[in-house]
């Protein structure tokens, strides 16, 4: 059985990669990764068109100079999105994440196993711990740099108000806000931070006290020695 402070730690680490898996969840699932107001001109007028999306889905709405306003509706990104490339950047997000997803998952179950046994010699320690966590974290960074990039770089914005409204010509300027279901990902990687420091310290500690049982005989105390 496992020494109290090797559960309370894999215990405390256990929490924290199942707090990462929480919040990959609320990541995918929300649609707030982005606001982003884009303006057009049009025959005689300009318009504004708002959009907030995530990966799934979004809405928008539109605003004409003369003040008139479009009701909201609401959009599927993969259906809106005619370029390739947006929508393989995309998909390649979506599919980062579950990636991460899983990692976490796989991260929770074997911090789960070191707290109630002890495969020390097995990939299903501390090793295996650090490596999920790593690619969790590594995956979700990822992410995050390349959804901007198909926002700003790929013009997704733009891309999809072309699809929410009709007849507009010139784009004039954006601007983007990037919503709390993008920036939690830095909570994701905190939390496999501090899962992979926790079972550093229990790792390091373990290692310290092995190495001080199996000191050689020569570093003993010589009173010792001629006893």
């Amino acid at each position: 059985m496992p020494s109290r402070k090797k559960t309370s730690m894999f215990a405390s680490a256990f929490l924290t990669c199942v707090s990462s898996f929480v919040v990959i969840c609320v990541v995918l699932a929300t649609p707030r990764w982005v606001s982003s107001e884009v303006r057009f001109s049009r025959a005689n007028s300009s318009v504004t068109v708002s959009l907030t999306y995530g990966l799934f889905r979004g809405t928008c709405e539109q605003f004409v100079d003369a003040g008139l306003q479009v009701s909201e509706m609401t959009f599927q990104v993969s259906d809106a999105l005619s370029s390739t490339k947006s929508r393989s950047l995309n998909v390649a997000i979506i599919v980062l994440l579950v990636l991460a997803l899983l990692s976490s998952l796989l991260s929770s179950g074997f911090t789960c196993t070191n707290t109630v046994s002890n495969p020390y010699q097995t990939f299903l320690g501390p090793i295996g711990v650090y490596t999920w966590n790593s690619v969790c974290g590594v995956l979700t960074l990822i992410a995050m740099i390349l959804f901007p990039v198909n926002v700003q770089g790929n013009s997704q914005s733009e891309e999809l108000a072309h699809g929410c409204s009709t007849s507009l010509q010139a784009h004039l300027g954006s601007k983007h806000n990037y919503g709390y279901s993008y920036w939690i990902m830095l909570l994701v990687l905190v939390l496999n931070i501090a899962s992979l420091i926790i079972i550093y310290f229990y790792d390091h500690a373990r290692y310290s006290k092995k190495k001080e049982q199996e000191r050689p005989i020569e570093e003993a105390p010589k009173d010792v020695i001629l006893f």
